[in-house]
């Protein structure tokens, strides 16, 4: 029995890409389809969960990385943009057992609740420390306003940034 020619073009297979990254000092790389967003290259690809998918719309910041030296939220990035590019994630925060300053600053000042803001405010912290090294707590609370917490009120994660930034500054360097 013959099949009659409808004219309908069928696309072919999806094309995949070989994707190579730097992510917290190490060269990491996966093969991935060309839609697939940063946000789930981190996580699915390389197992490195600690960035969150909160909206998917850029209005929280759960999903912010340093991206060759700038915040990116992460699910507004395809994968393939990111292709021989540097990455900082929350994973890289910690060196030689120690947790970084802000970190140690969320820890010490209970800038969490339920955490899952966590990731992305650090990171974006870090970004406003890095141009602000002695912020007053209005200035951390606009530097840090395109990263949302639905638990906190603030004022704790602003106690904590401002806890890190004196550490910091004393390092030099925000990482």
């Amino acid at each position: 029995m013959a099949v009659a020619d409808t004219g309908v073009t069928i696309p072919p297979a999806r094309k995949t890409h070989q994707v190579k990254v730097t992510v917290n000092g190490q060269p990491r790389e996966a093969e991935v389809e060309a839609r697939i967003l940063l946000v789930h290259f981190l996580r699915e690809s390389l197992n490195l969960t600690g960035t969150h998918v909160g909206c998917d719309t850029t209005s929280c910041g759960a999903c912010t990385v340093i991206l060759d030296g700038k915040p990116v939220k992460s699910c507004t990035v395809f994968a393939v943009q990111a292709n021989g590019s540097t990455i900082r994630t929350v994973e890289g925060l910690e060196q030689d057992g120690k947790l970084h300053p802000v970190q140690e600053g969320f820890h010490q000042e209970h800038g969490l609740q339920c955490g899952f803001c966590t990731p992305g405010m650090l990171i974006g912290a870090l970004d406003f420390l890095s141009t602000n090294a002695s912020p007053t707590e209005d200035e951390i609370r606009v530097g840090i306003s395109g990263n949302l917490c639905r638990c906190t009120g603030y004022h704790n994660i602003v106690k904590a940034i401002k806890a890190a930034a004196p550490v910091i500054a004393q390092r030099g360097t925000v990482f």
